[in-house]
Order: C-alpha cells, then structure tokens, then sequence
C-alpha cells in the first residue's frame, strides 16, 4: 500500500512538473511574441541569405527612392478600442477612385510595403501604406495578428471612405500578418463591397497554426498543452485568443476576388497555408507560387512574375 502511495505521489510530482514547465513555456512564448516588439527584427534569414538579399536591395532601393520622391501626406485614425493608428498616403499622379491599402508583417512598418507601392502607384492607384497597432508609429501593447487587425482595416476603409467620398474603391494587400488581416477583413459581416479585390501574399490561417507550427519546427515541442495555456494568457492580457479567427472561415465568405501569392521556400508560414486558404476562398480567385522565394520574398525573388500576375488580376477585377 505504501509502495502504491509512493508511486502515485511520484506520478502526481512529474505530472505537476511537467504542467509547471509547460505554463512557464507559455509565458516565454506569450512574452517574446505577443506584446509590441519594438527592439525585434524581422529574421531575415527566414526570408533569404544574405548573398540574395544583396541582390534584393537592387531592386528594393530604386522603388523604395521612387515612392518617397511622391507626395506623401501623414494620417492618424482611431481605432474602435482608442489607439492611435498612422499611415502615409501617396495619391496617385491623376485623380481616380481607386486605392491600395497595405499590411506589413510582424514586427515590420508601413515602409517595407514602399517596393510594392510604388509599382501599384505607377498603376495610377492611390496607395495607403499603414503601420498596423503596436508596430511603428502606431499605438497599442499587444500585437493583434490579424485577429485585431481586421478592425483596424474596417477602421481606415471607412476613414478612406470620408476623405474620398462614397464612390471609393478599395484593393487590401498585405505580405504575412499584413495578407492574413486582409483575408480575416473580408470575411466580416461589416466589410463594404467596396473592398473589390485582395492581393495576400503568404498570410497565415489562424494564430494557433502558425504558432504551433514555429513551436514543431523551431524548438521541437507538441502544440498541445502549451498552445492551450498561452491562448488563456493572450485572451486574459491581449483580449484575444488564438483561433477567435482564422481565414479558413473568413473565406468561406468572400466577395471579393483573392490573388494569393507564396514562396515556395517559405519555411515561416508554410505553403500549405496559402493552398487551404485558396481551396476554401468561394470568391473568383487565382494562386501564385514564386520558385525560390522565401518568407515575404516573391517580389523581390521574382518581380517581373509577381507584377505580372498582379497587373493580370488588377486589369481583370479593378480597372
């Protein structure tokens, strides 16, 4: 009877053990990726080496001088929760309608969109490049990934909306969290039909898939429980949990036409992310896989095929 007590207060102990290692697990992951993150990069590495990044910079450094070299006017808005959002609008060289909102990924800013924006504003599309809450210059604690964001994307529709007037038309494009915010917007009930198109390039599906995914591959660990107890702890601190949304459901609902972009080297957000997202999208809707292209990279990996596509889908759905 004894040697039984003994061995189930030993089992009791490991099992304690065990939830106490995987709550504190829970918090360092909660700590080092949830709150503003200021003092962290974008791990290039994720994207290319850095003999290809030195390629990348030819193309990056002559759009990046063309858009800066445009009118740029500096906007504020609010948020629905009382954050100060910024972003920078360039209005295209001649009237029109039409205007590109850009997403950035996590811990990036509204300039790592400049390449891109610069082709769609030669297009003659009035482009809007935002630092999403708790990135740049924008206000807020927590990073939302998407699952907030979307709120802030209905936010400077509507704002876009006022300053241009009701005949607005809108194309939302984002690179990682910036291509999943786009994609959680459109399936909300409060999205206009004015958002006519979406260009996501290697969004994630929900907060949960990709984190678990980061946890197998980086660190070696089951999701289970650790993604269990950080959701609680971003719920109870961020005001969100970790599958509140995933674009799995959102596209279910679209309207709008998606044009899905990924690199097929993406080792942070893998492909198959952009595949589901595609099977699932019941809108009109085109996929792109960029040979070679890591992370965030197709457009620089292979501009002349990513602009391609992209001036194909804007001549098809927003002339």
């Amino acid at each position: 009877m004894n040697g039984l007590l003994l061995g189930t207060g030993i089992a009791a102990g490991v099992v304690a053990l065990a939830a106490a290692g995987s709550t504190a697990g829970a918090f360092k992951l909660f700590n080092k990726v949830i709150p503003r993150q200021d003092g962290v990069k974008v791990n290039m590495d994720e994207m290319a080496d850095a003999q290809k990044w030195e390629e990348y910079k030819k193309t990056i450094g002559p759009k990046k001088e063309y858009l800066l070299a445009q009118t740029c006017r500096h906007i504020t808005i609010k948020s629905k929760d009382g954050l100060t959002l910024h972003g920078d609008y360039f209005a295209a060289n001649e009237p029109t309608d039409r205007v590109a909102i850009c997403f950035h990924g996590y811990t990036s800013s509204r300039m790592s969109n400049a390449s891109f924006a610069s082709f769609l504003h030669k297009q003659g599309i009035n482009c809007l490049l935002v630092d999403n809450r708790s990135h740049g210059d924008s206000e807020g604690q927590y990073i939302g990934f998407g699952v907030l964001d979307r709120y802030d994307c209905l936010s400077w529709i509507e704002h876009m909306t006022g300053e241009l007037g009701g005949n607005a038309r809108f194309m939302l494009y984002g690179v990682s969290m910036g291509a999943s915010t786009a994609l959680m917007t459109i399936g909300m009930d409060e999205c206009p039909d004015s958002v006519e198109l979406v260009v996501a390039d290697c969004g994630f599906t929900s907060p949960y898939d990709v984190f678990a995914h980061v946890l197998k591959k980086d660190y070696k660990m089951s999701e289970f429980p650790i993604m269990n107890i950080n959701d609680v702890i971003c719920r109870k601190k961020a005001g969100y949990g970790f599958k509140d949304c995933s674009t799995l459901d959102t596209l279910k609902k679209a309207k709008c036409p998606v044009l899905f972009i990924h690199g097929k080297d993406d080792n942070f957000v893998p492909v198959w992310m952009s595949e589901k997202n595609y099977e699932v999208c019941t809108s009109d809707k085109d996929i792109l896989f960029v040979e070679n292209a890591g992370h965030g990279a197709s457009y620089y990996e292979n501009s002349e095929l990513y602009e391609s596509k992209v001036s194909e889908f804007l001549d098809k759905y927003f002339k």
